[in-house]
């Protein structure tokens, strides 16, 4: 009949305890490790973002009803996908030089929409924080041009155009994000290999150990001899066989 293994929280802790110590050893060398990738060897991203408005058509009415905002609303899915087309990134490149292609390009930028709203948020990642607020500024001039031939309107508006800083922030990578989670995996990391480690551990330690393997209860301990009472033993075993001889 097989007999199943049951561990209490008491044993939990203990080998927690016990492997403290490895434990957070292991999360703080997988923090310094990715504060060293985080901070030396990730290539900082720098973000630039631009709002434009888009409106059905150009009128000179100063009302606009509920349906014509409807109408407009349906317009952005349509403008999203234009303003990441070759047909504008093409032109962008064109525009600024840029030694990339269209498909490379547009996988730096990201178009935000917000539901029932005619603003879209265009946002460009670069390496370089100047050409990050370039290709953003860029791809809002080319698209104003373009979607006048493409949809036979100018509807395009820009409610704040993209901006240089002079101390820009990196959007990515953040050390302090990346080195929290690298603190947590670590201690999860560490945790689990203590448990294993414990587990693969046959070596017996304690009574209780002598107990659970030979299933007798432990009737008796030999305590431990310390070196001063190995020398008292010697010195009385000593003494003895000295008067042992004298005897003699």
């Amino acid at each position: 009949m097989p007999v199943e293994e049951t561990i209490s929280l008491h044993d939990l802790f203990r080998v927690l305890k016990r492997r403290s110590v490895f434990i957070i050893s292991t999360a703080l060398f997988a923090v310094i490790l990715t504060g060293i990738i985080s901070y030396f060897f990730l290539t900082p991203i720098y973000q630039a973002s631009t709002q434009i408005l888009i409106n059905q058509k150009q009128t000179e009415q100063i009302q606009v009803n509920a349906q014509d905002i409807q109408t407009n609303i349906q317009l952005i899915n349509t403008y999203t996908v234009i303003i990441k087309s070759p047909a504008i990134l093409s032109k962008v490149i064109e525009n600024l030089d840029l030694d990339t292609t269209p498909a490379l390009l547009e996988k730096k930028i990201k178009v935000e929409t917000t539901q029932d709203s005619q603003v879209i948020k265009i946002s460009v990642n670069d390496p370089e924080h100047y050409k990050s607020v370039d290709i953003a500024n860029t791809i809002v001039e080319v698209l104003q041009e373009e979607i006048q031939i493409l949809m036979n309107v100018n509807n395009v508006y820009i409610l704040s155009p993209a901006v240089y800083l002079e101390n820009p922030l990196p959007a990515k990578p953040n050390p302090l994000l990346n080195m929290t989670i690298a603190a947590v995996s670590g201690l999860m990391i560490g945790v689990g290999i203590a448990f294993l480690i414990n587990y693969l551990d046959m070596t017996v330690k304690t009574e209780r150990d002598i107990e659970e393997l030979l299933g007798f209860p432990v009737i008796g301990i030999v305590s431990p001899i310390t070196e001063v009472e190995v020398n008292k033993i010697k010195g009385l075993f000593g003494r003895i066989w000295g008067r042992g001889r004298q005897d003699v």
